[in-house]
């Protein structure tokens, strides 16, 4: 069964939100290099999700991240 391709505006906001992370994990006090793979490996397990609502809810998650990250 074929999966239908996830909205291209939720798309968007995905790569912009994963873009955002990966240019703050430059200055992650563990270095970039422990926090790039583990940025990747967390986007990629939810990289099969098709249903909106989820979707919306993962990119709530990697908002709540990034401001967390802020604060270091």
């Amino acid at each position: 069964m074929i999966m239908p391709p996830p909205n291209p505006q939720l798309r968007r906001q995905v790569i912009a939100i994963y873009k955002e992370l990966l240019n703050l994990g430059r200055d992650y006090p563990q270095g970039f290099d422990f926090f790039r793979p583990r940025l990747h490996k967390a986007f990629m397990s939810n990289a099969h999700l098709r249903d909106e609502e989820k979707i919306q809810q993962g990119i709530a998650r990697a908002e709540f991240v990034r401001k967390e990250i802020e604060a270091l």
